[in-house]
């Protein structure tokens, strides 16, 4: 029997207690929820600008959580598999298709990444594969994740990707300074392990997490890009943007499209999107 790694166990026991969180009464998630149970799940602004009409296409969702964004994707008439290393998540994920109806479009695959292809034999399979939020900072191996991007795209398919911009990530509100401004974290190079532990959860600040400690990498833009193109991808286009879909720090100002800013000028980009293509 393989010996799970000290990263993975520790970020998938987080990621496992997570689950109910996300499902309780207060959760951010809630909204999104009311969307998809309504018929009408819109995704961030930067996610829909990238997405472009995915109807009659198949869709693989990486690190899908619980499926929300999965989900919308099958009612937009998308085929998707959804892929997760949470067994809660994956449960969570097919009770939610079921209650809405969408088990003939949407089916959920407990994996790691890592080991994608022996839990979904499907090499070439999938038009589109979709990453978006908070995914790669768990994962030690960016050229690995790429080459199981690329493994899962048919010939001509699309990698559409959205994350926190790596040059943001150098900075955190616990070391802020006495301007308020957040201070150095983690520095944009030093690709090793950050062990943290963080007892709050992102989306409901009144639950303290049990199983706190995780595993995290601050991975380049240039590594990122890099490992796509080692794996077969063609960049189409890469785009940096001054928001983000949480509040990454204290100081930034939430807009009317829900993506939050700098309260005053843009000094650094806060996440980035892009789309490549298996050539």
């Amino acid at each position: 029997m393989d010996t799970e790694p000290e990263w993975r166990r520790l970020n998938r026991v987080n990621w496992d207690e997570r689950v109910a969180v996300h499902l309780g009464p207060g959760s951010d998630y809630n909204s999104n929820l009311a969307q998809l149970r309504a018929g009408h799940r819109r995704l961030d602004p930067i996610t829909e600008a990238m997405l472009g009409s995915i109807a009659g296409l198949r869709v693989l969702h990486l690190q899908c959580h619980f499926g929300a964004d999965t989900l919308a994707l099958a009612q937009r008439g998308a085929e998707v598999v959804g892929l997760d290393f949470s067994a809660p998540a994956v449960d969570a994920a097919r009770a939610l298709a079921a209650e809405l109806g969408l088990s003939g479009k949407a089916r959920f695959v407990q994996s790691d990444v890592y080991e994608a292809a022996r839990a979904l034999p499907e090499p070439g399979g999938f038009d589109r594969v979709f990453v978006t939020w908070g995914a790669i900072c768990w994962l030690p191996d960016i050229a690995g994740w790429a080459r199981v991007v690329a493994r899962f795209l048919k010939p001509g398919g699309r990698f559409c990707f959205a994350e926190a911009h790596p040059s943001a990530l150098v900075f955190d509100d616990g070391a802020a300074g006495p301007d308020g401004r957040p201070g150095w974290f983690a520095p944009y190079l030093d690709r090793a392990p950050l062990r943290l532990t963080e007892a709050f959860d992102y989306a409901d600040h009144s639950t303290a997490l049990q199983n706190a400690e995780t595993c995290q990498w601050l991975h380049p833009l240039g590594d990122v890009v890099s490992a796509l193109v080692a794996a077969g991808l063609r960049l189409d286009w890469l785009h940096e943007h001054d928001g983000v879909t949480w509040r990454m720090f204290e100081r930034l100002v939430e807009g009317t499209d829900g993506l939050w800013r700098w309260p005053d000028r843009p000094w650094l980009p806060l996440s980035y999107s892009l789309q490549a293509t298996r050539a």
